[in-house]
């Protein structure tokens, strides 16, 4: 848990975890992070248009917004964060679709307390190495 108190997090988490979300909340709470949330499309962008988000967990089973359409939505936005998915029912080719198609890592549900501050705190060092060297201008 220590490492992770080395950096700063902002994320968004999209969708409706009733059973996880105040998990979620006291982990991003005690690591000194900050969370938004948002349920939808329309609130998840304008809240994304606001903020420097770098990582954005969001599950798989959205209805009227798939994964891959919060990938693509994600790619318009410059310094686009991390997408971690979630979901229930997670297995390998769940996690190399999201990987090939540019995602960051899955997180299965239920949450493990220390795996999401891993997978999160790893996707914000990842995006804030693409933001290095993107200035270095490779």
């Amino acid at each position: 848990m220590g490492a992770n108190h080395d950096i700063s997090v902002c994320a968004l988490l999209i969708g409706d975890y009733p059973r996880s979300r105040l998990l979620v909340h006291e982990i991003f709470l005690n690591a000194g992070w900050r969370l938004y949330e948002a349920r939808d499309r329309k609130r998840a962008l304008e809240c994304l248009e606001r903020r420097q988000v770098q990582v954005v967990i969001a599950s798989r089973d959205m209805p009227h917004w798939p994964w891959q359409a919060v990938l693509r939505d994600l790619r318009h936005i410059s310094r686009a964060p991390q997408l971690i998915v979630t979901s229930r029912v997670a297995d390998d080719s769940l996690w190399a679709e999201v990987l090939n198609c540019g995602g960051y890592d899955v997180l299965v549900e239920p949450f493990q307390r220390e795996e999401i501050s891993r997978v999160v705190a790893a996707a914000r060092r990842h995006w804030e190495s693409k933001r290095a060297l993107a200035a270095t201008g490779f």
